[in-house]
């Protein structure tokens, strides 16, 4: 073939491998490698690509053209097989190639397929010459979630500049020259340049401007006053030494990350010489978001009113933003949801503790569902409940009133705050759900001896409880009542264990997703009923069939995995399929509030770009491992 005719068919590999990842990224010399040694082969319609039988793997397979089904052996011990369809742009055998290894899944063409093939030796070649290929290799979903996570940064990176997130460098938050002295002036000069000046901090430097220490306010009563130290004495004796400093290129973000790990309130910015430029306190920090986590709080646990608790609301929601902004994952972000939600809860309950007598009374606020498991998003109600101890001598009855009076007025000011009453009356003002520990008891005793439908729902709401506020021990004791009925009835989990069954990841045999038939919204797969749930509820089953107490659905994996066998592949698998359904549900709910429509989880999975549907159809393979493990497990 002449060289201009090689040529010709090498630039139209790389024109057609160039919109999909990795390849999209990858180095234009390690691309260029990778079209010229590639083999273009032809498979006709029925014909098996890639099998086991075949022995070890040779080659990479880069779909060209036409339609491929992957039949697999899911992970975590199962024997059932699953199958997905591929389609252009998409690679297979990567796992099998770098453990050299035959596949553990076989590739047969649904139409005629063409593929371009890469030899085992020149696939390991490229990962040599191309780090963005080695890390798409070695961290196959771990990649493509982190290159997902970086398209959603740029798409908030207006909305973060115009808000002057964290991405800032420190060059543009340092706005005044730096104030310093040198080592040897004496204490009392400089106590009186920072009363002068009002500043938090000196810094002490050198002759050539190089911080060798710091002295802040905080310093002067533990270093001055309460030792009596002379104020003669130069302030290189009682400055803290060895000053944290970062370069003027680096971000509000990395200065923050510095302070928590060193529990420091300031950090120095420097040039590229190692000089002083500036001086970025936690304060500055603050100021960037509009409102930081700590001054959240701080508002809230000072709150004297609901319209302040409203204000704080927002901050959350606003910081939320900025964490997504910067592409914080989504279990951190559901916590920090959570976390704060939990904190607005805590003072409304303790505002109407002030108008309501419940002195002498054991008790405890309880949550339920996903705040229950610390998993709340954007768009969520109340699922709440009260657990109390009625002693001999107390009327059941009226200290029930006592409570469910209590509770309305705390129901009725969380809806205030933005937490919807909830439609189900799922609510601590429900007569069934405000109850003594043993009633609490009998209840959970019921639903385990009669696992019922409705019984097994309540189970998948209930179940998921956690304390909020009171006697956290009542909670306990609640589990391992619970644990003592489950644990003794294999018949309850294997029923709990059915009904996490009764829906399926929606992956089609013939198209790559299921949507709902809907007719209101055509074309969207609910995420929470078809993504979430899936997770949640094979986690609960573990959970309880091997006595974990925690509720948050990645924590039970893993207190799970270690008793179950779960391999650390699988279990990293199933958590990131898990976190990135989390991930579209935060932007897919921010984004429709921004519009002034209430947040629900409807996706159009056509409207996703070609890494987010991967990852995504990943992640419902996921969720059918651990499908399939249940099946094992429990026989069904």
């Amino acid at each position: 073939m002449s060289n201009s005719a090689t040529e010709t068919l090498v630039s139209a590999c790389i024109r057609f491998l160039r919109p999909y990842p990795p390849f999209d990224q990858m180095e234009a010399e390690a691309l260029r490698f990778l079209a010229e040694h590639v083999r273009l082969a032809h498979y006709p319609k029925g014909a098996r690509i890639l099998s086991g039988e075949m022995g070890v793997a040779r080659a990479l397979y880069i779909l060209q053209r036409g339609k491929v089904r992957a039949k697999s052996t899911p992970g975590l011990g199962s024997v059932e097989s699953s199958s997905i369809n591929l389609g252009p742009g998409q690679s297979f055998a990567i796992g099998a190639l770098m453990a050299q290894r035959p596949t553990a899944s076989s590739y047969v063409a649904r139409e005629d397929v063409f593929c371009y093939e890469l030899p085992a030796d020149d696939f390991f070649a490229l990962t040599q010459k191309s780090t963005v290929f080695n890390l798409f290799c070695t961290q196959h979903i771990a990649g493509l979630l982190k290159q997902s996570q970086q398209q959603l940064q740029l798409q908030f990176a207006q909305r973060a500049a115009e808000q002057k997130t964290m991405n800032s460098p420190l060059a543009a938050i340092v706005k005044r020259e730096p104030v310093s002295v040198e080592a040897a002036v004496p204490i009392r000069q400089v106590v009186e340049m920072m009363a002068e000046r009002h500043l938090g901090s000196m810094v002490v430097v050198d002759q050539q401007q190089v911080p060798v220490g710091i002295f802040t306010l905080s310093d002067v009563l533990k270093r001055i006053v309460l030792p009596g130290t002379p104020l003669e004495q130069p302030i290189s004796s009682v400055m803290s030494a060895v000053p944290q400093t970062l370069l003027l290129a680096a971000n509000a973000h990395d200065a923050a990350l510095l302070m928590a790990m060193r529990g420091i309130r300031h950090v120095l910015a420097v040039d590229e010489g190692g000089r002083l430029r500036g001086v970025v306190s936690e304060r500055d920090l603050f100021k960037l978001q509009g409102a930081g986590l700590r001054q959240i709080r701080h508002a809230i646990d000072a709150a004297s009113s609901i319209e302040v608790l409203q204000h704080a609301r927002e901050d959350v929601r606003q910081l939320s933003l900025t964490m997504l902004a910067e592409g914080v994952g989504a279990a951190e972000i559901t916590q920090f949801i959570s976390t704060l939600n939990d904190t607005v809860t805590r003072r409304i309950i303790e505002l109407n503790l002030d108008r309501h007598d419940l002195y002498g009374i054991d008790w405890a606020w309880l949550s339920f569902g996903s705040e229950g498991r610390d998993e709340q998003t954007f768009t969520t109600d109340q699922d709440n409940g009260i657990v109390f101890i009625c002693t001999d001598i107390m009327d059941r009855e009226l200290t029930q009133l006592r409570f469910l009076e209590f509770a309305r007025d705390v129901n009725a000011d969380l809806d205030r705050c933005g937490f919807p009453l909830c439609k189900g009356n799922i609510m601590a003002s429900n007569p069934d759900l405000c109850l003594t520990l043993e009633e609490w008891e009998d209840k959970f005793a019921q639903w385990v001896r009669t696992p019922e439908p409705q019984a097994l729902l309540n189970a998948t709401i209930f179940f998921d409880f956690r304390p909020l506020y009171g006697r956290f021990n009542l909670a306990h004791r609640m589990r391992l009542s619970l644990f003592r009925q489950t644990g003794g009835n294999p018949l309850f989990l294997r029923m709990l264990a059915q009904n996490a069954l009764s829906v399926s990841p929606p992956l089609g045999r013939v198209r790559d997703f299921v949507t709902g038939g809907d007719p209101e919204h055509p074309g969207t797969i609910d995420l929470k009923k078809y993504g979430v749930r899936l997770f949640t509820d094979a986690a609960r089953v573990f959970a309880m069939a091997h006595s974990v107490e925690a509720t948050n659905t990645v924590q039970r994996l893993k207190r799970a995995a270690a008793a179950m066998h779960f391999s650390e592949d699988d279990l990293a698998a199933s958590i990131e399929g898990f976190n990135f359904i989390q991930l579209l549900r935060l932007r897919h709910q921010h984004f429709e509030q921004e519009h002034g429509r209430e947040g629900d989880n409807l996706i159009r999975p056509d409207a996703l770009n070609e890494i987010e549907r991967r990852i995504l159809k990943e992640a419902f393979r996921q969720a059918r491992k651990l499908q399939v493990r249940l099946k094992l497990d429990y026989q069904l």
